[in-house]
Parts: structure tokens; C-alpha cells; sequence
């Protein structure tokens, strides 16, 4: 696949719905723009992504720990934010199409880049949904839908901090939905109105921000070569000074090189004592950090690892998927691949059929297998190369001799046998 082949997203979009990865949302209503569901094999997909991060951030460290905060907060946090006055675009509308734009994505603010039609002047769309708490719809009960999940960390930051008895420097992740009323979402899944974002606040002292920030940059870097990758397609983005947003000091992008251009995946913030100084500010409760060692009181520097689940699916789809002479393959990493393996009878005779299921009632309960016994040997490895999974199982004619199995391999379509008593322990080397 050529980095700058924009029909792989046509391609994408078809294999996506055909397959069950991803439909688009109320479809059978004429859809819903900018919002999709998840398939049989997407969720899975999902999950596998986000069981990878969660694993990085807390099972295999020390410093950082779990949180899953509320989608709907007090009105105030958005204040303290600077999200109710500050998180705006530029709209236009077009007087003639009646279609609106993003002011600044528009090089000719006068005329219409679909029809050419007059432009009105631009104002400020907040993207914030908003919506109302209780029965009565006024002003007093209005509540925001959140635009992200770190600021349900930034004021939970004391009771983490207290319940699991923390010293700094430690890290608070979560996984969550948020939600953008963007102007221009596309590309797919690339910009949705409605996404799960995966972000970790690490909470440092200030005299040590630069080190840390450093620190994560790298480590976050790592973790997209864990999920297969190819490192000639990332690259990291420094914010200039025009560039960065009002809260940070420092701040770097891990781009990706999509078939539409290069484009941020994740982004690692130095965002100082901004956050916990406007909330100590706002709610009037002291954020500072009592240090026993330095026996000094400081507001914590946070460095921010922020990265859109929905948005990294897409990357690792783009990144596996490779067309062949003879077959459309997706090349997932084992750790991300939906359906871990394939089992097949050869042929539905001689008891391959009942071996088979044996073997998948074995496995199914410790990875997610799949079984198939029809059409030709063949067409069942095809499609189950379309859905990334990397290793199939046959039961053929030597199985009723020898007891061994064909394991044949996605990528190289090598094929080699080993025996029904090694599969587990095949399985777990080979996924590990």
C-alpha cells in the first residue's frame, strides 16, 4: 500500500462493513453523520487495543494508577477548563448550499469551496454538546457532555492520591468517551462527533517536568511499535510557539503517515500547574501537594499522554492492510488481531469435523477462536486473512494417524504440523 493512495480508504470503508468491523451508525435510517458502530470484529479489534495500553500504563508499572470518572460533571469544571469560553472554532455558512465550514481550513474566506457561493462572516461555535440535568430545561441546569476525559483525573487528583497512598511522581489513566461537536469531522473514523480517548496525567514535581516530559515522549513512542507499527510511517511533530495551546509549555505529536497526509495520533503535553491551578482556583479547595522530603508545598506540573482509541484502530487498520495477486491480507501484530485462530476440518468426513470442535472448545475459552467448515481449504484461509487473524488449524486425513494438526501462518503462508497436545503452548509463545 502507497502512503498517499486515497482509494485505501474507499477500500477500507467496504472491508470494514463486509467484514464487521465498522458500520456506519443508524444506517438503516439513512445513517447519522460522523458516527459509526463497532462489529463482531472491530469491538474485538477495540478491545485488544485498549487492553494493550491499559496493560502498559498500570499492570506493567508501579507509578501510575486507574480511574474511570463520570461523563457527565459539575458545569464549573468547563469553566475552570477554559472549555466554555475558549473551545470554539470559526463556522461559516454558505448563503446558496447551505453547507458550513471551519473558517481557518478555508484558504478564500469569501467564497464557498463547494460551490462557490457567498460566505458569511465567521463566528464562534463552542463544541461542546450541551444538554440539561432535571426535568427543567433553564440555565441553572444546564451540564456539558465532557470534550475529554482528563479533567475528570485533574479533580480527582487528592482522593487518587489519598486512597492509594502516592507519592509524586505518579500517574492517573483512564479510558473513556468524550465528545466534540466538530464542524468538519472525516476521514472516516479518523474525526467522529463521538470517540473513546485513552489518557494518562502524570502528576511531577516542577523542577523535574522537562526530564519527565522527555521521559514519556519516548515511552509513548514504544508503545505504537508494540501494536506492528512500521516505524518509516511515525514521526514525532514539535509544537511551535504559534502552535501550542494556551495551558502548555512543551509540546510534541506522534504522527502517523495516513493515505490522506501526515496526521497526529497521540499527543504528550508539559501542561504545568495550569489545570490544578485554575481547579484550586474555581472550586477553592488546595490542589498543592505537600512534599515531606523537600517539606515544601507546590501545585504539581502534569505531563499528558493522549491518545484516541477509535483514531489508533484506524491507524492499525491502515497500517496491516495489503493487497496481494491473489488475496487481501491484514497484517495485524498478534497482541491486536480480533481472531487470535482459525480451526477447519479439511473436509466433513472421518470425524474431522468432531476433532476439530474438540480442538476449538479446548482453546476458545483462553483465546478468541473462530471455526469454519465450508467451502474449499482454501477460500476459508482467504477469509480469514481479510480479518488479520494470524494462524489457522487444520484436521486433515495424517490427523487420524498421528494426531498432529496443519498450523499455516498468514503472512508467509508457510505451513508446518505440529501435535493436538502442543497447541496451547504453541499458541501462547507464538501470540506472546
Amino acid at each position: 500500500m502507497k502512503a498517499n493512495d486515497l482509494s485505501i480508504m474507499e477500500k477500507l470503508v467496504s472491508l470494514s462493513k463486509r467484514r464487521g468491523f465498522i458500520f456506519q451508525s443508524s444506517e438503516i435510517y439513512g445513517g447519522i453523520n460522523s458516527c459509526y458502530d463497532y462489529g463482531p470484529l472491530g469491538i474485538e479489534l477495540k478491545k485488544n487495543i485498549k487492553e494493550l495500553w491499559w496493560k502498559a500504563m498500570i499492570y506493567e508499572r508501579t507509578d501510575i494508577e486507574g480511574i474511570d470518572t463520570s461523563i457527565l460533571m459539575h458545569p464549573r469544571i468547563w469553566e475552570a477548563s477554559g472549555h466554555v469560553e475558549g473551545f470554539t472554532d470559526p463556522l461559516v455558512d454558505c448563503k446558496v448550499c447551505k453547507n458550513r465550514f471551519q473558517a481557518d481550513k478555508i484558504n478564500d474566506m469569501k467564497k464557498c469551496p463547494n460551490c462557490g457561493g457567498e460566505l458569511t462572516e465567521p463566528r464562534n461555535f463552542n463544541l461542546m454538546f450541551k444538554t440539561f440535568m432535571g426535568p427543567v430545561e433553564n440555565v441553572a441546569n444546564i451540564v456539558y457532555l465532557r470534550p475529554e476525559t482528563a479533567q475528570g483525573i485533574y479533580v480527582n487528583f487528592h482522593n487518587v492520591r489519598e486512597a492509594s497512598r502516592r507519592r509524586l511522581p505518579f500517574g492517573i489513566a483512564q479510558i473513556g468517551k468524550a465528545f466534540r461537536n466538530e464542524i468538519t469531522p472525516g476521514n472516516f473514523i479518523f474525526r467522529t462527533r463521538e470517540f473513546e480517548q485513552m489518557e494518562m496525567q502524570f502528576f511531577v514535581n516542577p523542577a523535574e517536568d522537562e526530564q519527565w516530559f522527555e521521559y514519556w515522549k519516548e515511552e509513548r513512542l514504544k508503545w505504537f511499535y508494540r501494536l506492528g507499527l512500521k516505524e518509516s510511517r511515525l514521526r514525532f511533530h514539535e509544537h511551535i510557539p504559534e502552535e501550542l495551546a494556551h495551558y502548555a509549555k512543551k509540546a510534541f505529536d506522534i504522527e502517523y503517515e495516513f493515505p490522506f497526509g501526515w496526521q497526529e495520533i497521540e499527543g504528550i503535553h508539559n501542561r504545568t500547574d495550569f489545570d490544578l491551578g485554575r481547579h484550586q482556583e474555581y472550586s477553592t479547595r488546595d490542589m498543592r501537594y505537600y512534599d515531606d522530603i523537600k517539606q515544601e508545598k507546590y501545585i504539581p506540573y502534569i505531563i499528558e499522554t493522549s491518545v484516541g482509541c477509535d483514531r489508533t484502530l484506524l491507524t492499525v487498520l491502515i497500517d496491516a492492510y495489503e493487497e496481494e495477486e491473489d488475496r487481501t491480507v491484514l497484517r495485524f501484530a498478534p497482541a491486536v488481531a480480533p481472531i487470535k485462530v482459525a480451526v477447519f476440518p479439511l473436509v466433513k468426513r472421518d470425524t474431522m469435523p468432531d476433532i476439530a470442535q474438540n480442538i476449538m472448545d479446548d482453546i476458545r475459552g483462553i483465546f478468541r477462536v473462530f471455526y469454519d467448515e465450508s467451502g474449499s481449504i482454501g477460500r476459508r484461509y482467504r477469509r480469514m486473512d481479510e480479518a488479520g487473524t494470524p494462524f489457522c488449524l487444520t484436521v486433515d486425513s495424517q490427523t487420524l494417524e498421528d494426531e498432529s494438526v496443519t498450523v499455516r501462518y498468514r503472512d508467509s503462508m508457510q505451513q508446518e504440523r505440529i501435535n493436538k497436545s502442543n497447541i496451547k503452548k504453541f499458541l501462547t509463545r507464538a501470540l506472546n
